[in-house]
C-alpha cells in the first residue's frame, strides 16, 4: 500500500503507547510507515495519571506542524481521544480502550469477563501496577516471537491508578473520523468490548485474528489501517 500524499502539508502520524509499554512497542510499525515517506513520532507517556499523559501528548503535538493522525494502542485510546489540538484530523484505535464522557478506562476495560489467561495485576504500595513478566508471552503478545515478548517485558513501564480511575471529558472521536482495529485474539481487552466501543464511536471497523499487541506480532495489519486513515486525510 502506498502512503502517497496529495495534501499541501504532509501528514504526521503520532503513535501513542499503552500501559506496560513505551514508544519502542511501535518500532515494527514506525519503520514501514517511514518507508512510505511518512513522518512518524512516538509520544512518551509517563503513565502516572490521565492528565499527565494527555499533557505529554499535547506537548509533542505542539512541536508538529500540519495535519496529524493519532494512533493509540490499548490504554492510549483514552489519551488520543482527549487531545484538543485542531490539527488532529483523525484517530486510529488499535485494540484500544475508548471511554465516553464521564466514563473511566477501568469502566470499559471491565465491561466483559476477562480471558482465562488474562493477568490480574494489582497496584503496589506506590500505586504502580506492573504486569507479571510471564504475562507478556501468555496474554500481552502471545502471537509474537519469543524475542519480541522478552523485549516487551524488559522495557515495560507500570501504569498508575489515576490513569484508569479518572473520568474522561468529551472524546475527540465524537468530532473526528476514527478507525478501529479489533484484535479478535486479544487476551487483555475482550474483542466484544472492542467491537462495542468501535460501533459506539461510529468508527471504520477492521478486525483481524491478532493478539493484544499486533504492532509486535502482525505489524503489517496495523500499518494498513493507519495508511487508510492517512489517505483519507491527505485526499
Amino acid at each position: 500500500m502506498s502512503g502517497e500524499q496529495t495534501s499541501e502539508e504532509p501528514v504526521t502520524v503520532v503513535a501513542v503507547h499503552g500501559a506496560w509499554a513505551d514508544g519502542s512497542s511501535w518500532g515494527p510499525v514506525i519503520a514501514p510507515l517511514q518507508r512510505q515517506g511518512l513522518v512518524v513520532r512516538a509520544a512518551p507517556l509517563p503513565l502516572t495519571s490521565l492528565a499527565d499523559d494527555v499533557a505529554a501528548l499535547d506537548r509533542l503535538l505542539e512541536r508538529i506542524d500540519g495535519p496529524v493522525v493519532l494512533a493509540g494502542h490499548a490504554y492510549a485510546g483514552a489519551i488520543i481521544a482527549s487531545a484538543r489540538v485542531e490539527r488532529v484530523r483523525s484517530l486510529v484505535f488499535v485494540a484500544a480502550l475508548a471511554p465516553d464522557e464521564g466514563e473511566t478506562v477501568a469502566d470499559v476495560f471491565n465491561r466483559a469477563a476477562p480471558h482465562p489467561q488474562a493477568p490480574k495485576p494489582a497496584p503496589d504500595r506506590h500505586g504502580a501496577i506492573w504486569l507479571p513478566h510471564e504475562a507478556f508471552a501468555a496474554a500481552f503478545a502471545q502471537h509474537a516471537a519469543p524475542e519480541s515478548t522478552a523485549v516487551l517485558a524488559a522495557v515495560q513501564r507500570p501504569i498508575h491508578l489515576p490513569c484508569i480511575t479518572t473520568p474522561v471529558g468529551r472524546p475527540l472521536w465524537r468530532d473526528r473520523p476514527s478507525w478501529f482495529l479489533v484484535a479478535e485474539d486479544d487476551r487483555m481487552i475482550a474483542a466484544e468490548t472492542q467491537r462495542y466501543m468501535a460501533t459506539r464511536m461510529g468508527a471504520t471497523l477492521r478486525s483481524a485474528p491478532v493478539d493484544h499487541t499486533p504492532m509486535a506480532s502482525a505489524p503489517e495489519v496495523v500499518v494498513d489501517i493507519i495508511l487508510e486513515a492517512v489517505r483519507a486525510v491527505a485526499s
